[in-house]
């Protein structure tokens, strides 16, 4: 739980932690010492201003020399040879160094990233609070007892108990924790070890500025770092030449940050040593913390053994997180199958997830579900209305960038959301349409609980003249934590982004299985209209010379004919004559298919005068009243709509009479992307539960005694108008009138093909 390493000082301008440069800080610890040497021949680049120690004379002197010839004593030419073999990531234990004084060393080396060769020597101090165990042999059985305890821990909290307490037995450390990050790299306290030397922090959670991005990246190329005593004085690097600063990222020895050693002071722990726990790709999972109330070194072998520890419960408990996100996709799986089996077998999508609604909501563990696109919007379980789900599915469309989205906090996000926290402070969101605000979401309400933090997490670090400060307190303080709803897991996540796979491939299935009935549809209306069209006007003669024949015979035989005979004939000419309206109408529905549209911007108000002029004669003595108001310019055909117009108004006057006066009332109304005419008349109305026959071919709702027609002159209208883009719809009641509505584009605006 330490803030980053980095070479602030008090000449230094105030920096955030963020922005330290804790790899290259340009300084060690004074508990060993450092050389640096540089290409095919090991030639001394840099060393530390202690390293005289060890050195076959003063740094100044020996710059440029190589290793074998600047080392003194009998282990020189040993030391050159392992420099040598250095593999490329990984630090390498040279063995025990003698220097001309007697002291004491163990010499580590590794490659450091910018190519150089590092060489540490740690010193084997005796009294100053070291481990007393410094080689594999003294290690070995508490070792092999701490991995086989680790083998039989059944969960993660058991692992990190297990872990926490085998590095204190390892290292000797005071105050063993294990440290995990959460999501947003908040860190919790999930397992401790301690002698009660130090107060315990099992159970705190630390804000994730404790230990900012580059520290966390840090942690992660150099899995284990010591800090032996905090109040020690940085022993600066010397370099043979101006240039670069020497990279430290892997030396054990490196120097830290003057904010890191007083929050270290803060804290009262005058040394530590963490070992990250990673997972398999490499990201930081968590921490083993140590602390000590009094300055410890820790020796290269029993750092590496807490190192192995801690790559053990690294493993399992990728090992064990891994099996429990297995077994909850097999759950998942399962309730995927069920609801994609619905949605292949329901005329819709919506249908099949909702048949079931309960397996809808556990296959991402929510409260409540819907499912919204621009017609519908279906809901389950425990929803914010309809009219703020669909401000959420606008809020997304507006920021999407992906085709999933998740948060427990929507209101961090989204300020507005504050309001409905009660049913939606968590959202799963996965876009179904790339073209349309489609969505399926998921969601939960907020989870109040209470936080207990090590220290105010609301206190940054105090900015000072000079440098960067870190917060003084680590006392547990208290939180309440609002609108914030348990957040979703891996498995859920995953699950919901397979399921919108699901949906997309059922949408693509249907469509294109629209598609081919559509094309088939097509070619069969054409096959019947080229039919209807053919059969209507070859009948049109046999017809025609029906009641010319019918009425020679009545004229030239008539006089012979019984009364009897005479209403016959009288029979004939008449359904003769009305089976000839009826294939003229059939033809000119027919026609209406076949013919091209001419469009051309116009005033309909002239075609509705016209029509009244031709319907002059049907009018006769009777008292109609005419309301018609200005229209504007539509672009259409004006011979086909003048037959709109034509039905559509001498309907009017048929059905209205015995009205006095009969009301017939022709308006227009502007939309944003059309114009909606209206036919209304105060005449014979009709049942709007039959309004839906209306439009059909041959659907009559009035008896022919009452109303003549052959009903197929809506038919017509319907036609004519959808083939112009437009809509078209009635209203009525009996005995109260009828109104006719039709749209057509507006003449300003751009033409879109079907």
């Amino acid at each position: 739980m330490t803030p980053a390493d980095g070479p602030a000082t008090a000449a230094d301008p105030v920096v955030g932690c963020e922005s330290e440069p804790i790899h290259v800080p340009g300084s060690i610890q004074p508990h060993g010492c450092l050389l640096a040497f540089a290409g095919e021949d090991l030639a001394l680049t840099h060393a530390s201003a202690n390293a005289d120690a060890v050195l076959a004379g003063p740094p100044g002197a020996l710059f440029g020399q190589p290793a074998r010839a600047v080392v003194a004593g009998p282990s020189a030419g040993a030391l050159h040879e392992g420099l040598r073999r250095l593999p490329a990531a990984g630090s390498v234990q040279l063995g025990r160094f003698r220097s001309s004084s007697g002291a004491f060393y163990q010499a580590v080396a590794h490659r450091a990233l910018d190519g150089h060769a590092i060489l540490e020597f740690e010193h084997e101090g005796e009294g100053d609070g070291s481990a007393s165990a410094t080689t594999l042999e003294a290690l070995y059985p508490g070792l092999r007892e701490a991995l086989t305890r680790l083998g039989r821990a059944a969960s993660v909290e058991e692992l990190a108990a297990t872990a926490s307490a085998a590095v204190r037995g390892i290292s000797g450390f005071d105050r063993v924790l294990v440290y995990r990050f959460e999501e947003n790299w908040d860190g919790v306290v999930i397992a401790e070890d301690g002698d009660g030397r130090l107060p315990s922090y099992l159970g705190l959670r630390f804000p994730a500025a404790d230990i900012p991005s580059q520290a966390r990246r840090l942690y992660e190329v150099n899995p284990l770092r010591l800090i032996a005593d905090v109040a020690y004085r940085p022993v600066p690097l010397l370099a043979a030449h101006d240039g670069p600063p020497l990279d430290l990222t892997y030396a054990a020895l490196r120097s830290v940050s003057p904010v890191h050693r007083e929050y270290m002071r803060n804290m009262g722990t005058p040394a530590s040593m963490s070992v990250s726990l990673l997972r398999p790709d490499g990201r930081l999972w968590g921490l083993i913390s140590c602390h000590h109330a009094a300055p410890r070194r820790v020796p290269f072998a029993a750092r590496n053994a807490c190192d192995l520890v801690g790559q053990m419960v690294a493993v399992r408990i990728a090992a064990r997180e891994e099996m429990a996100h297995t077994e909850e996709r097999a759950r998942l799986k399962g309730l995927e199958g069920r609801l994609l089996a619905r949605m292949a077998a329901a005329p819709r999508f919506e249908e099949g997830l909702f048949a079931e609604p309960e397996d809808l909501l556990q296959l991402a563990g929510a409260q409540g579900v819907a499912v919204v696109n621009e017609a519908r919007c279906v809901t389950a379980g425990l929803t914010p209305p309809e009219a703020v789900i669909r401000r959420i599915t606008q809020w997304l469309s507006e920021r999407r960038t992906d085709d999933l989205f998740e948060t427990a906090a929507l209101s961090t996000l989204m300020p507005e959301a504050e309001a409905f926290t009660d049913t939606a402070s968590g959202l799963l969101a996965v876009s179904t349409s790339r073209l349309h605000p489609d969505f399926v979401l998921w969601f939960r309400p907020e989870v109040v609980r209470t936080v207990t933090w090590g220290g105010d997490p609301r206190k940054p670090a105090e900015a000072m003249p000079g440098r960067l400060h870190p917060r003084h307190s680590f006392a547990a303080w208290a939180e309440t934590v609002r609108q914030r709803a348990v957040p979703w897991s891996a498995a859920e996540i995953e699950a919901a982004r397979d399921l919108r796979t699901a949906i997309v491939g059922i949408v693509l299935r249907t469509a294109e299985e629209r598609a081919e009935l559509t094309s088939r549809l097509e070619r069969a209306n054409k096959e019947l209209a080229a039919f209807s069209y053919s059969v209507s006007h070859d009948l049109r003669a046999p017809f025609r010379h029906i009641v010319g024949f019918a009425e020679m015979l009545r004229e030239r035989e008539g006089d012979r004919l019984s009364e009897r005979g005479q209403r016959y004939i009288g029979t004939i000419m008449e359904a003769a004559e009305n089976a000839g309206r009826l294939v003229d109408a059939l033809l000119s529905f027919s026609q209406m298919g076949r013919n091209a549209l001419v469009k051309v911007d116009f005033n309909p108000a002239i075609l509705v005068s016209e029509v009244r002029r031709s319907l002059v004669s049907d009018q006769g003595e009777r008292a109609v009243e005419w309301r018609v108001t200005p229209m504007p310019t539509v672009r259409g055909d004006p011979a086909m709509l003048r037959q709109v117009f034509q039905n559509l108004l001498s309907n009017a006057l048929k059905y209205t009479r015995g009205r006095e006066p009969a009301v017939i009332e022709v308006a227009a109304n502007e939309a944003p992307e059309e114009v909606v005419f209206t036919v209304r008349d105060n005449g014979a109305g009709f049942d709007m539960a039959y309004a839906h026959k209306l439009f059909g071919v041959f659907q009559r709702l009035h008896r022919a005694e009452d109303f003549e027609g052959i009903g197929i002159g809506l038919a017509n209208v319907q036609r004519i108008v959808e083939r112009h883009g437009g809509r078209v719809w009635a209203e009525g009641a009996l005995g109260q009138g009828a109104a006719f509505h039709f749209t057509l584009p507006r003449a300003d605006k751009p033409e879109v093909t079907p």
